[in-house]
């Protein structure tokens, strides 16, 4: 052990379980109370909020939402990107929901892929992202149903869209050329990034020491406990230089090092701030909650499976003979405890909520924990069917 390291102390899994629950604020009722204001300060805590096109239930990011703003609506994350301008869409390990007050952290990437648009884009030209980015200066905010005088090709990908207009939209996006002003579902509304936020100057992209410092920020607020795979999740490339910031951290006394301790669980490695150490972390046991498989908590499978013991399976893309849980399974929490998975499925047309799969995981008192799901599903079911 080298002059500069110390020793790391010992968390239970329950302890590590409440201090990653209460950092994403899933241990108590209403953590950011109603309305656009919520909206803002949840993304704002999170750090992001996954965006998927799947809708068999209502759509991830509203369910994220609404997983912590109990009387959430639609509409105030509409008014937070589109009116208030204190949410914008960008890459993080999805496309997500971002807090503006972070964007210069992200302009280093829009850069980056101005210089390496990748394969995807491989047949767009600069002179295809020109002329839509002139479009949009001259016309206003278009969506892609906007663009009517395309030469319609095959698709090349089952994603793709038959206008090439799209991934010239695509491109100027990801460069940080266009913004995505508002969305109505998945029909995103370009616009030019200068003009949404109104700049007068542009706002100076973080340099890389300042991008992992805030990833480190990210990470440690949402997560609670951190591991260099919960930081660089996806992002594998930085972790040489997130070590070394946690390093650095934990020489100045700013972190701890934390080894969680129980049966059959393997030597790992992870860091909390001495203040949440020494504080008690409270008692989880004070809600349920049907989450969503993209949700902050759940995404991340190696570090879900480590602190709850439970193996997420996606199954969406599967043939239905391979399906375990079912076509979307949705974790449920009951406490600090994962103990079953709900495959549920909204039928729009009679407005009503079809549980399609229910599979247990867990343990402890089935009869007790149905009572307590069911009366979770109902509120689900009215927030499904909500205006």
């Amino acid at each position: 052990m080298s002059k500069h390291s110390v020793a790391p102390a010992s968390l239970s899994l329950r302890q590590a379980r409440q201090i990653w629950l209460k950092a994403q604020r899933l241990d108590t009722p209403e953590p950011f109370g109603d309305g656009v204001q919520a909206t803002q300060a949840a993304v704002e805590h999170l750090g992001y909020v996954q965006i998927d096109t799947i809708n068999v239930i209502e759509r991830c990011h509203h369910h994220i939402l609404w997983s912590r703003i109990p009387r959430y609506r639609r509409n105030d994350l509409h008014v937070a990107q589109a009116v208030d301008k204190t949410v914008f869409e960008y890459w993080t390990h999805a496309l997500s929901y971002v807090p503006v007050r972070d964007l210069p952290y992200f302009l280093p990437a829009m850069r980056r892929h101005s210089s390496e648009p990748g394969r995807w884009f491989s047949a767009v030209t600069p002179a295809d992202v020109r002329r839509i980015v002139k479009r949009i200066e001259t016309e206003g905010p278009l969506s892609i149903r906007d663009i009517e005088d395309d030469e319609l090709q095959e698709k090349d990908h089952p994603w793709a869209s038959r206008k090439p207009s799209k991934r010239a939209l695509q491109l100027a996006f990801y460069n940080g050329w266009l913004t995505i002003s508002e969305r109505e579902g998945m029909v995103k509304t370009y616009e030019l990034m200068q003009r949404h936020f109104g700049w007068e100057k542009r706002p100076k992209g973080a340099t890389e020491r300042e991008v992992v410092d805030y990833l480190v920020n990210r990470a440690l607020r949402s997560q609670g406990l951190v591991g260099l795979d919960s930081i660089c999740h996806l992002d594998a490339g930085r972790k040489p230089a997130v070590r070394l910031a946690i390093e650095s951290r934990v020489k100045k006394g700013l972190l701890v090092p934390v080894e969680i301790v129980g049966e059959g669980i393997r030597k790992n490695e992870h860091w909390i701030e001495p203040g949440l150490l020494e504080s008690d972390a409270g008692n989880s046991a004070c809600a349920v909650h049907i989450l969503s498989p993209f949700d902050p908590l759940i995404i991340q499978r190696k570090r879900l499976s480590l602190l709850f013991g439970y193996e997420h399976k996606f199954e969406a893309y599967l043939p239905k003979e391979k399906r375990v849980f079912g076509y979307f399974g949705l974790p449920v929490l009951v406490d600090d405890e994962i103990v079953a998975v709900l495959d549920l499925k909204a039928d729009r047309e009679r407005k009503k909520l079809l549980v399609q799969q229910w599979t247990w995981v867990g343990i402890g008192n089935v009869r007790a924990h149905k009572k307590r799901i069911e009366e979770a599903l109902h509120r689900f079911d009215a927030f499904q069917f909500a205006s």
